[in-house]
């Protein structure tokens, strides 16, 4: 997919926090093409990371969407990530939901599941175990609209990058 290549990433840059823009390029850190689809093996490939990284996901009817996360992707039993954090959905044209102060919701990852933004039983962006099927809700961390074109989708590519 490559999915960040040219007018993706200047439409996205302005919208990251300035340190990530200057100077570093980006590092494909897992991509399906290359990894498969396995949460856990997202969840490997980020293991000693300690820097932030845009997730970008392709749905199977073209949708292009995804998150920046301050912090690296992990299993953890309780949500995590800082204000920093954002949702994206290119519908044509780019939209970002960025935080909006109402929980600290920001991530939060097991197995099975990984969650970004929610409230009251929604989550903004959701992933399967096996990074197969997902489901986009408008959620109060983020007040964003669905990413998707519907709630739940399936996933054609996933890629996550590095910004150091």
């Amino acid at each position: 997919m490559r999915a960040l290549r040219g007018r993706y990433t200047l439409l996205l840059a302005p919208h990251l926090p300035p340190r990530m823009t200057t100077g570093h390029p980006w590092s494909l850190l897992y991509c399906t093409a290359r990894n498969g689809f396995s949460l856990k093996t997202l969840y490997r490939s980020m293991t000693s990371l300690s820097c932030p990284v845009l997730l970008v996901i392709r749905d199977t009817n073209g949708q292009m969407f995804g998150a920046f996360s301050s912090t690296s992707i992990r299993v953890s039993s309780s949500f995590y990530g800082t204000g920093e954090t954002f949702l994206f959905s290119f519908s044509p044209e780019l939209k970002v939901f960025k935080w909006t102060g109402s929980n600290t919701f920001f991530m939060k990852g097991d197995a099975d599941l990984l969650v970004i933004g929610g409230g009251s039983g929604k989550f903004g962006l959701w992933l399967d175990g096996d990074l197969y099927r997902g489901g986009s809700c408008p959620c109060e961390t983020f007040n964003n609209e669905t990413l998707s074109h519907q709630e739940e989708f399936f996933i054609q590519d996933l890629e996550v990058w590095a910004l150091p």
